[in-house]
Order: C-alpha cells, then sequence, then structure tokens
C-alpha cells in the first residue's frame, strides 16, 4: 500500500478509537491488539487490518480511517465512459481517482494504489465483476476496499445477489455522477 496509510501508530488508534494512547498500548501489550514494536524502541505499528478486526470483534464503531484523500479505482474497459466518470469525479470531489481498463490493470492498482473503493462497471468486456469481487475479499492485504457495481437497470432481485457476492453497494446510473459520490461516500462512511 505505497501510496496509502497501512500502519498506525499508537496515537493514530487512540484517535480512531476514540480512547487515550495509553489504553491502545495496553491492548497491545495485553496481545488483543496485534502489531509489532519498531526495532531499538519502545514505539509500537499497528497493521490497518488488525485494527479492522480488533474493532469488528469488539464491536468498536468508527468512521473509517482516512489518511489523505479518498482513492477511487475505476474498473471498466469502456475507456470513453470510464474516463469521462473519472473526470467527473475529479472535479466535483477531492478525490484521487485512476482508471484501469484490464482485470490485470485492476489488480495490479488494487495493490498498488490501495484505493478505499474500487467502481466496477458491470458493463464493460472483458472484465469479469464477480472474479474481480472474490479475488480482492480472498485477499487478507485488500479487505479494506469498498466495491461499487456501476450497473443499468438492475431489478431488486439483480442487486440482492450482487451484495451476496460481496459488492458493498450498486449504482443503477452510471452516468449519474452525484449518485456515484453518494454511494462512495457512503460505503467510506463507516466499518462494517
Amino acid at each position: 500500500m505505497a501510496k496509502g496509510k497501512n500502519v498506525l501508530t499508537t496515537g493514530d488508534v487512540a484517535k480512531i478509537c476514540n480512547v487515550a494512547a495509553r489504553t491502545v498500548s495496553k491492548w497491545f501489550d495485553g496481545g488483543q491488539l496485534k502489531g509489532y514494536r519498531i526495532p531499538g524502541s519502545r514505539d509500537r505499528r499497528i497493521p490497518v487490518r488488525e485494527l479492522i478486526r480488533f474493532m469488528k470483534s469488539h464491536d468498536i464503531p468508527s468512521p473509517v480511517p482516512s489518511f489523505g484523500r479518498t482513492r477511487v479505482l475505476i474498473a471498466d474497459t469502456n475507456n470513453g465512459t470510464g474516463a469521462a466518470l473519472a473526470e467527473e469525479l475529479k472535479s466535483k470531489t477531492e478525490y484521487e481517482v485512476r482508471l484501469a481498463d484490464s482485470v490485470f490493470e485492476t489488480g495490479a492498482a488494487a495493490f498498488e494504489f490501495a484505493p478505499h473503493v474500487l467502481l466496477v462497471n458491470l458493463m464493460s468486456r472483458e472484465i469479469n465483476a464477480a472474479d474481480i469481487c472474490k479475488s480482492i475479499r480472498s485477499n487478507d492485504d485488500l479487505q479494506t476496499i469498498r466495491i461499487i457495481a456501476l450497473a443499468n437497470h438492475l431489478n431488486k432481485s439483480e442487486a440482492s445477489a450482487l451484495l451476496q457476492q460481496g459488492f458493498d453497494g450498486c449504482v443503477m446510473d452510471p452516468g449519474d455522477a452525484a449518485a456515484v459520490i453518494s454511494k462512495i461516500e457512503q460505503a467510506t462512511a463507516i466499518i462494517y
């Protein structure tokens, strides 16, 4: 996760969990919160995925840690549509947006760019949205990515099937930038 902060200090964790830094140190020293110490120092570091696991297991509600701008990756083989959406998002938000036009590029960008949200155009040629979703959900390093399907005219059962496949949401009109932004904001608002 070169672009995003994937390791936190005890102070970072304290702010996210709304507790004192000493409390986080006790969780760490007691083995409840996994991480590592900086060699030659008493400083502790906690991976983001470990914090998410800890918060889920202890029912700690908190906003998703947001370090810097929200990163959005768009997987769309139709560069015209994907590029148009990317430009809309850049002009209307402070998001950092990238476009991937193949399955390989999407996978590589998921690791290198470390997006908060992945938008997958279901109408894209050569992109199997279900396979992308399954791959991301099965990789521990990518668990924090929220995946939103971009589709046209889905019925309720089709939308429900997407959620069962592991998608976090669906936008019925990918050309509606306001709807896409709203769904991104919903997806990144809380840790599920």
